[in-house]
């Protein structure tokens, strides 16, 4: 008797339900090599991973939030602070990237600070007042880009510090704690980086950095992109005060990352970003009910699709769209937040944020590419 040959004589997988599971599969793991063949970027995804759950574990131990107030929002804070610096470090080096993530917690500290002091100022406005603060950090996103790959991640992480603050309704009492969820974030956030080395590869400098382009208007391309994505987020907070939205801060964030080099780029990353959002959305909703019951699970294919958004970008923006906007709804989900309507909102105020920082590129001093020689 060959002792290769199976009890019963049946062969290897002849179930049509597993070799339909192991097609599955062995399709995804091709995809996944397609997308980063090296492994660089799931190197760099779980890295973001990592450095998210120790910030937010450090923001959880009571020796650190025993004497300080307010320090309910300090996990949050921290984590997310140490994710998104993680996300748009691109050095090679670890000294390099040590500096760089260190700066850039920095800023995400000082753009949270920066919002819980104006914010007070702007009461007079109304609900509108706190939204107005956001619109510097529009700004910032696109202007900063003229100082090269460490200026645009410094510009978009001060936008998440504001958008972190305005979330979790920070005071000017949370000060100290917006100050120490900084330094836990850049711990957090380096010591991962310092054991992944040099088997990282960072995405090419060339692929982060803005396109050419020509401006008639004798204007530097990154101070208009600042003014497009600036006056996008003024229309959404306008919206919000007259109509009422339900999370405006979704379509202001989506009008000012959107805004590219050109208008043809920006109409590029709208169609990418709404193609993304469409996907991501329904699948997390599909996901509700594992949230309610099986939360660790969830939690488990959320840090997953973190890793993929980390392999696609910035290549492949629509996937990385929908990674994270999945992400967004099922975390969401799996802390409490169950409303349909609130959730579904990622979607159509996406689009309603796309439509505005497209329109901004089209009807504010448009930016067009260079021309090719003849």
């Amino acid at each position: 008797m060959n002792d290769d040959q199976p009890i019963g004589g049946a062969r290897p997988h002849s179930d049509p339900r597993t070799r339909r599971v192991l097609h599955a599969f062995t399709a995804a793991i091709a995809w996944i090599n397609r997308v980063d063949p090296g492994t660089h970027r799931r190197i760099k995804g779980l890295r973001l991973i990592t450095a998210f759950g120790i910030a937010a574990s450090l923001g959880t131990l009571q020796d650190i939030t025993s004497e300080l107030p307010g320090s309910a929002s300090l996990g949050t804070l921290a984590g997310s602070c140490a994710l998104w610096a993680s996300v748009s470090e691109a050095r090679t080096t670890r000294p390099e990237s040590s500096r760089d993530l260190a700066l850039l917690c920095a800023a995400g500290a000082l753009g949270a600070a920066v919002f819980i002091l104006l914010a007070p100022l702007l009461q007079p406005a109304g609900r509108a007042g706190p939204e107005l603060t956001l619109v510097t950090g529009a700004f910032l996103v696109g202007y900063l880009k003229r100082f090269g790959v460490l200026g645009a991640g410094i510009g978009s992480q001060f936008f998440i510090g504001q958008l972190l603050a305005y979330a979790l309704r920070l005071v000017p009492a949370d000060l100290p704690v917006v100050a120490v969820a900084g330094m836990i974030a850049a711990v957090a956030s380096i010591v991962p980086r310092m054991l992944s080395g040099p088997a990282e590869h960072p995405a090419s400098v060339a692929a982060l950095a803005p396109a050419a382009v020509q401006s008639r208007w004798k204007l530097a391309p990154e101070l208009v992109m600042g003014v497009q994505a600036a006056s996008g987020a003024l229309v959404v907070i306008a919206l919000n005060a007259t109509v009422g939205l339900e999370e405006s801060a979704w379509a202001i964030t989506a009008c000012t990352y959107v805004v590219a080099g050109s208008a043809t780029g920006t109409a590029e990353r709208v169609r990418r970003r709404i193609i993304g959002t469409l996907i991501g959305v329904p699948l997390g909703l599909a996901c509700l009910p594992v949230a309610v019951h099986a939360p660790l699970l969830i939690w488990a294919v959320a840090a997953l699709a973190m890793i993929v958004y980390s392999m696609a970008l910035p290549e492949r923006y629509d996937i990385a769209c929908a990674a994270f906007a999945f992400t967004l709804i099922v975390t969401l989900a799996v802390s409490g937040e169950h409303s349909i309507t609130l959730l579904a909102a990622r979607a159509w105020e996406t689009l309603l944020g796309g439509a505005l920082g497209l329109a901004a590129a089209l009807f504010i001093f448009p930016l067009r590419p260079p021309r090719t020689a003849q």
